[in-house]
């Protein structure tokens, strides 16, 4: 491959295999941000076991021993953390951001340094997935 047009979707130059999911649900984005950072939410897209203290540099270990640290963390706005499972050779970085859209809000997940196209295309069925369940929780409340 030689020409930038034959690169493969989702891979780039600088963070490797990345993917990128986001909705738009009908809450303002303060109730969008209390639900992804709530302990449901948490375990939902991060984890079980995701007992993780909001704070910057705060580190924690989920149940099925993946790791990582907040490296970013603007109330009502976004965080990024780093993940790392286990089997793979170096974390990934997952950012999630509430993005305000009138009386609504917009989720986005995105993932950067994955392994390879597999996992590319299993993280972003897993957020995909995420997303239902978060707009799951959401209707029940």
């Amino acid at each position: 491959m030689t020409k930038r047009d034959d690169k493969p979707t989702g891979l780039t130059q600088n963070t490797g295999w990345k993917i990128g999911v986001r909705r738009t649900f009908p809450i303002s984005h303060l109730e969008a941000w209390r639900l992804i950072t709530s302990s449901t939410g948490l375990k939902i897209w991060l984890g079980d076991g995701a007992d993780v203290s909001l704070a910057f540099g705060s580190e924690y270990e989920l149940a099925d021993g993946s790791s990582g640290e907040i490296r970013v963390f603007i109330p009502d706005s976004h965080l990024r953390v780093t993940w790392q499972p286990i089997d793979w050779p170096r974390s990934s970085t997952i950012q999630v951001r509430v993005i305000p859209k009138g009386d609504k809000s917009v989720i986005s997940f995105h993932q950067e340094r994955l392994p390879g196209a597999a996992e590319r295309e299993e993280r972003q069925d897993f957020f995909r997935s995420v997303l239902d369940e978060l707009e799951k929780v959401m209707i029940r409340d």
